[in-house]
């Protein structure tokens, strides 16, 4: 699918997608709450899988990549140290990105379908 808006305005939802990923990687250290980091994931994706539905795989590494980014940096430069089990499951945001993306993607196309001009 070819979009009127030209190649730049990609690049915009790419750094939206990151600032959705800071976020979460964010919430996820300052909360350690799991299921709060996995709903704005699954959140976060669904929205950049909605707004792009080509290739939603990539929303998912997009936001997800940042949770483990995020979790390592705090953990070397805060001084209240994260258990390690935490770090590890900071990786569990890329299975609710999975759902959260191509639940987005789906969304748009049976949108489009169900109210496309004849």
């Amino acid at each position: 699918m070819s979009r009127p808006d030209g190649p730049k305005s990609g690049t915009r939802v790419y750094w939206f997608g990151a600032g959705l990923g800071l976020c979460a990687g964010f919430i996820d250290a300052k909360f350690g709450d799991l299921l709060l980091t996995a709903l704005f994931v699954l959140a976060s994706t669904m929205l950049l899988g909605a707004l792009r539905p080509e290739r939603p795989w990539r929303w998912t590494v997009v936001v997800g990549i940042f949770v483990p980014v995020v979790q390592l940096a705090a953990y070397l430069s805060l001084t209240q140290k994260p258990y390690q089990a935490q770090i590890y499951e900071s990786f569990l945001g890329f299975l609710t990105g999975i759902a959260g993306a191509y639940g987005g993607a789906l969304g748009r196309r049976a949108f489009e379908v169900l109210f496309a001009a004849k």
